[in-house]
């Protein structure tokens, strides 16, 4: 290999490690955008000790940490489903981690906000819990991977949910 070769190589497995896993953040279409993985991992264990205020005993139910661990959806009814017909319906209890330092923006409204995107489509949805993070119900109208940006009192987090058909 000559002399250039070796770091021609170096940058191309570097920028090959660099690529994003996950979700296209603008995909154009289904047909063109590539499959994208999701990360949605509900965890069975203990709840946090600062999301199982409320909770007796042991805490455990099924949930979701958002990607920065700013917030714990706790799912009630799973698996989620689009369409249910009957049965406990999609209830999530959002739960946020006390904030560290005030919001950065007095101003901003309470209100949780969920824009929620059809991985792999441009389906969007949007859902509001009003008050902040709490009790919820969140249909989403397809079933399939959703990618949820939540935002709420000056705060943001990001996570995954999978929504099955009934």
């Amino acid at each position: 290999m000559g002399s250039w070769g070796r770091p021609l190589l170096a940058a191309v497995v570097l920028l090959a490690g660099c690529t994003t896993a996950g979700r296209s953040a603008t995909p154009a279409t289904p047909a063109a955008s590539a499959p994208t993985a999701c990360a949605a991992r509900v965890e069975e264990g203990r709840l946090p000790d600062w999301a199982d205020a409320g909770f007796s005993g042991d805490a455990r139910a099924p949930h979701v940490f958002g990607a920065k661990g700013e917030i714990v959806a706790v799912l009630f009814g799973q698996p989620l489903t689009v369409g249910r017909g009957e049965g406990p319906a999609n209830k999530i209890l959002w739960v946020a981690r006390p904030a560290a330092t005030p919001s950065p923006d007095p101003a901003a409204p309470a209100t949780l906000v969920i824009t929620a995107t059809l991985a792999g489509t441009t389906t969007r949805a949007t859902r509001k819990v009003a008050g902040g993070p709490g009790p919820s119900i969140v249909d989403l109208p397809q079933a399939g991977c959703w990618h949820l940006d939540l935002r709420w009192s000056g705060r943001t987090d990001t996570m995954d949910l999978v929504y099955l058909p009934a």
